[in-house]
Formats: C-alpha cells, sequence, structure tokens
C-alpha cells in the first residue's frame, strides 16, 4: 500500500495517544438520563466550565501503519500541558529521538511537527482555516475532548437519545451527522465520542475510561482508546490506548508559556500549511 505523505496527517494524532491495552469493564448501571437535550448540553457545559489548566504524563507505545503499508512498533513517553480551550502543547519522546513529536496549539494557530527521519514534517494552520469535520484528526482539540473536555456549543444542531446506560448527543451539520457524544447517565462523564465524515462514516472513535479527579469538579480519564479508520480495506487503520499515569493540575509558568507559540519549521524535510481547507507545501 502506498500512502501519499500528505495522507499521514490524517493518522498521525491518533498515533500519539497509544499505551497499554484497556482493562475488562464491569457492566454499567443503568440510571435515568436527562429528559431534554437542552438539560444534556447544560450539564456538558457545566462540567466544562470547571476545567482548569493541568499537566499529564504517561507510556505510550504506538502501533501504525508507515508510508509503504508495513506495521510499525514504537514506544513513546508523552508529556501534555492544557492552559485553557485553546492552548495545549503535547510533547512525544522516543528512546533515541527527544521531541520525536511535537503537537501545540494557541488562540490563533496549531501546528504539529515529526521529527523521525521516517517521516520528518510539519504542519500548520489557522483556526480561522479549519471548518471539516474530515479535519478533525488533526486538531489539537480533539486531543482536549480525549481527556474528556468538551467546550460545547450549545447553538449548533443537537438531539438527544438514550441506549441503556448512555444518553446519546447527536451534532449534525447541514442535515449531516458530524459527531455523536456518549454519556454515562449515572455520572453524566463522557465514555465515547464518534466523528463522521462528509458520507457519514465513521472517521474516528474515542473511548474514556478510569476518570481520576483533578479538583474537586474536574476529572479527566486516564485511559483513552481510539480507533481510526483508513480509507483502504482494513477494517481499521489504528488500534489505540494511552495511559496517563499522572495528571495534577498547574499553573502555567512564564517558560512554559512559550510552548504556546509554534516552533520553527527548519530542520524538517515535508513542511505543510493549511490554505482553504486543503494541505498545501511551502517552502522555508
Amino acid at each position: 500500500m502506498d500512502m501519499p505523505r500528505k495522507s499521514l496527517i490524517f493518522i498521525i494524532i491518533p498515533i500519539i495517544l497509544i499505551g497499554c491495552a484497556p482493562k475488562m469493564q464491569k457492566p454499567l448501571l443503568i440510571c435515568p438520563g436527562k429528559e431534554t437535550t437542552a438539560d444534556a448540553l447544560v450539564a456538558l457545559q457545566s462540567q466544562s466550565q470547571n476545567m482548569t489548566s493541568l499537566y499529564a504524563k504517561g507510556k505510550s507505545r504506538l502501533r501504525y501503519y508507515d508510508e509503504k503499508g508495513k506495521k510499525r512498533k514504537e514506544s513513546l513517553d508523552v508529556k501534555i500541558l492544557v492552559k485553557s480551550f485553546d492552548e495545549i502543547y503535547l510533547r512525544g519522546d522516543m528512546s533515541i529521538v527527544p521531541k520525536a513529536i511535537i503537537l501545540g496549539s494557541n488562540k490563533r494557530e496549531f501546528w504539529l511537527a515529526i521529527k523521525p527521519k521516517e517521516i520528518s514534517a510539519y504542519w500548520w494552520g489557522r483556526w480561522s482555516e479549519l471548518d471539516s469535520s474530515q479535519n478533525i484528526l488533526i486538531n489539537p482539540k480533539t486531543l482536549l475532548e480525549a481527556l474528556g473536555i468538551t467546550r460545547i456549543d450549545i447553538g449548533a444542531d443537537w438531539s438527544l437519545s438514550n441506549e441503556g446506560p448512555f444518553d446519546i448527543l447527536t451534532q449534525r451539520r447541514k442535515g449531516k451527522v458530524v459527531k455523536k457524544i456518549y454519556i454515562y447517565c449515572c455520572d453524566y462523564s463522557i465514555r465515547k465520542i464518534e466523528y463522521f465524515n462528509a458520507d457519514g462514516k465513521v472517521i474516528a472513535r474515542v473511548e474514556l475510561q478510569e476518570y481520576k479527579e483533578v479538583t474537586d469538579n474536574f476529572s479527566v480519564p486516564s485511559l483513552i482508546e481510539v480507533t481510526t479508520y483508513g480509507s483502504d480495506k482494513k477494517e481499521d487503520s489504528f488500534s489505540i490506548t494511552f495511559n496517563l499515569k499522572s495528571i495534577q493540575p498547574r499553573e502555567i509558568t512564564a517558560r512554559q508559556n512559550e510552548l504556546f507559540e509554534r516552533p520553527p519549521s527548519k530542520g524538517y524535510k515535508n513542511l505543510y500549511k493549511l490554505e482553504n481547507g486543503s494541505w498545501i507545501e511551502f517552502q522555508q
């Protein structure tokens, strides 16, 4: 399988969320869900308002297909800083490649830099250019949602349904489903998120388990499983888990604030910029 380098951008974000296999889960209790869509949205919005800046780290293992179609495995030490909904920083270190992966964003733009020579690529774009569910895997906000933190747009087209122990919020754009959020009714924590492309097919699924308390009113999952679906005949392109060993509130220092500024692109072989919804190559 030959894969263009540009298509790597759609697979690289899930790659960084890999770790130990998920534990077997006990059957969930069934509790009454919310009565209306508005009630469900307000409940999630209330939880997100309790978000605080945080630091997390964990051990990760990569399982992915490279551009030649070969299945690869790598190990990563991952550190995450979250300052706000728009300011996120992730660093992934391989044993012989420090800063092998840098993912970040601020209020204006986002970026992803991959150092290993097998890829050696740098992508960046402005939030104002990002307006497609097909680009969701390159969006650092997906990482925030994978931590169970979702900024809810109450003005969007949402509907509510119930399935066993879960309330399901479905978001549509121009009549098409773009996202489903599965919420455990007993504690109203997000347990699964599905993302859909323009054809209505699931392109990514995030499952969240073992929430840990960060502050009295704010918790995040310590075990995350991500599955992404490619365009080839494989059932899934990646099966992914991410195990956070430490999650704690953290005040961002003046020096750490520099991490939320886009780093220089010098030294990377392949350079891409998001313009008008498409990735184009650019020069130094």
